[in-house]
């Protein structure tokens, strides 16, 4: 029997209760493939930005990276361009910081956004095959309660067998389903705290550029005329 005749056979023998597990299957595929390459797009696209406008920032040309903040769509760009805005006005340290954690509150939603799905979808399709399973020894008890004595025991066993097909097929999915969730989780807190680290450089950068700007400005007010 060939892996394609084996794999017939089991959904067939598994009655209609393996049809809400395998919906329930597609749909979190489908939710653990769109959040991987939203992910994985995401990650690349902030360190490729940061990348670019930290030598700006260093060197103290903040049009040129509130232009490039303003130009894309990365997160990093989102929270930089909040902290270029909140500087155009006088503030502290603490009033910048706090206008990229507004950001930084719109953004971490979109990082999180239907990951948790798929560790319910790994729950529910674990009790809708249990609840396959339970059924499926509903009908084999009740047929076995209807045939010969000496053909129950073969019978029974067989009906059994069958019915843990939906338990089975449900672990099978739920497992993986769970090592995802983790692994969609992990690469969401390592793309936010990345945010997190661009948001302290970008905070000591400007400070330090605020610092020397201010010195500057004291020598030549200082100076000898």
């Amino acid at each position: 029997m060939s892996l394609f005749e084996f794999a017939v056979k089991f959904f067939q023998d598994s009655g209609l209760a393996i049809y809400p597990s395998l919906l329930i299957t597609a749909v979190g595929l489908a939710i653990a493939i769109e959040r991987f390459v939203f992910l994985a797009k995401a990650r690349a696209a902030n360190r490729a930005l940061w990348d670019r406008m930290l030598p700006h920032l260093q060197g103290g040309k903040l049009k040129e990276v509130h232009h490039m903040a303003q130009g894309s769509d990365a997160a990093v760009g989102k929270i930089v361009a909040y902290g270029l805005q909140r500087m155009q006005s006088p503030g502290r340290r603490e009033d910048i910081d706090a206008a990229m954690e507004e950001g930084m509150m719109e953004i971490v939603p979109r990082l999180e956004k239907r990951t948790h799905y798929i560790a319910t979808f790994a729950n529910v399709i674990t009790l809708v095959g249990l609840l396959g399973t339970i059924i499926g020894l509903i009908k084999g008890f009740t047929a076995v309660s209807q045939v010969n004595p000496a053909e129950k025991a073969e019978m029974l066993s067989a009906s059994i067998s069958i019915a843990m097909n939906n338990t089975a097929y449900a672990l099978c999915v739920a497992i993986p389903f769970l090592l995802i969730h983790s692994f969609l989780q992990a690469r969401t807190s390592e793309i936010v705290d990345g945010l997190e680290a661009a948001k302290i450089s970008f905070l000591n950068i400007t400070q330090r550029l605020k610092a020397e700007a201010s010195g500057h400005a004291g020598a030549v007010t200082g100076a000898p005329r």
